[in-house]
């Protein structure tokens, strides 16, 4: 650590330097910031000094308190160093929160705030533990409530598992049995299968025609097709319970999907889709390569598609599930490192309301770009145990 004379004059010498970069880094990341769900933080300098970074980082961290100083992060872009504060909110909250930290700085004669697109950096090793991707998640939550994103009516569950540490990073209301909506049909898929490795059903052309339409195409009556061939809901509620007890406790089959989708009365647990996706990849489940192909099909996603840090060669086995009152999506990441090595891990989001919305698109809407924000939390999370730059 140097003087505080030798910062000074650090910073005597470099402030039109790091103005400089600092606008470089706003305007260069300007264009990604368009993207539907980018999320912002707050930056403070970029410099090639590390040592000066880690001086300015205790300056800042003095004045915002010790509280708000756990989220200042040191950072690094190609050969510069950066402050940030990982704030990872929208556009609009992060240029406030910037100002309010502006007026802070500038008061001991600190340098201005900038909020700026999150990502496109990496960590430096500095932070003083691995982020808890638990609380990042509690946190965001806390905060769209508080800001009446998400209502009182509503309640979220959030599920993670890293494949390979095999650990659970993540686990958030994940034993509270939820709608299961459409999510539902992976286990139909799963009943079915044992029917087949049973010698009781045979998947031919027709079967797997009608199974693609369920997963990929989430039609509802492609999966009541494949219930009747399993002898109804409770018959594939049974089947799973008694080849699989480990894995579905808290499952619910008691209905077919009624005409217009409004299903509301099958259940299912986040542990029970962890402990499910947790089967599949290990081919425990009967049809595991099968299912796994028909969630990997071209389809809707709301844990990939639309998260701007994340990779767009990620693959990504999923099934979504949308009423009027719950939004979810359960599924298997694979993020490709430097490396080489492929790192897979879960993502299960779900956001259930007690009573119907009103505008049930701009309600699945919403609530579908949380859980890719989320998804992107988890996302950073992760990319921080590996080499994903």
């Amino acid at each position: 650590m140097t003087s505080r004379a030798g910062t000074d004059r650090f910073f005597a010498v470099g402030r039109p330097f790091l103005a400089g970069v600092a606008a470089v880094m706003v305007v260069a990341a300007t264009p990604l910031a368009a993207a539907a769900g980018a999320l912002y933080d707050v930056s403070y300098l970029w410099s090639r000094s590390l040592s000066g970074v880690e001086e300015y980082r205790d300056r800042v961290a003095d004045v915002l308190g010790p509280e708000e100083a756990g989220r200042l992060q040191i950072v690094a872009k190609g050969n510069l160093f950066g402050l940030v504060y990982a704030y990872r909110g929208d556009r609009y909250d992060a240029r406030r929160v910037a100002r309010i930290h502006t007026r802070l700085l500038q008061s001991r004669g600190l340098e201005a705030a900038a909020a700026v697109p999150s990502g496109g950096w990496r960590e430096t090793g500095n932070t003083p533990e691995e982020p808890d991707l638990e609380a990042a998640i509690e946190a965001y939550i806390g905060r769209l409530r508080r800001e009446g994103r998400i209502r009182d009516d509503e309640r979220t569950a959030w599920s993670v598992y890293d494949f390979t540490a095999d650990e659970k990073l993540v686990s958030i209301n994940e034993d509270e049995p939820f709608e299961a909506a459409s999510m539902v049909k992976l286990f139909v898929a799963a009943a079915f299968f044992c029917k087949v490795e049973k010698g009781e059903l045979i998947y031919g052309s027709k079967s797997r025609l009608q199974m693609e339409r369920a997963i990929q195409h989430s039609s509802n009556d492609a999966t009541n097709w494949l219930l009747r061939r399993i002898g109804g809901p409770r018959a594939a509620e049974r089947i799973l319970k008694r080849v699989y007890p480990g894995i579905f406790r808290d499952t619910r089959i008691v209905e077919y999907i009624p005409r217009g989708g409004q299903t509301y009365r099958n259940q299912a647990s986040p542990h029970d889709y962890s402990r499910f996706l947790y089967a599949l990849w290990n081919d425990d489940i009967c049809g595991a390569r099968e299912i796994r192909r028909l969630m990997a099909l071209p389809g809707p996603d709301r844990i990939v598609a639309g998260v701007e840090s994340i990779p767009v060669n990620t693959r990504v086995y999923n099934k979504t599930g949308s009423t009027a009152r719950i939004c979810g999506d359960v599924g298997i990441l694979i993020v490709k490192g430097r490396d080489g090595k492929r790192y897979p891990y879960t993502v299960i989001g779900i956001i259930e309301k007690k009573r119907r919305a009103r505008n049930y698109t701009a309600w699945i809407r919403s609530r579908g770009e949380v859980i890719r924000n989320v998804s992107g939390i988890i996302y950073d999370g992760i990319k921080s145990r590996y080499d994903f730059y």
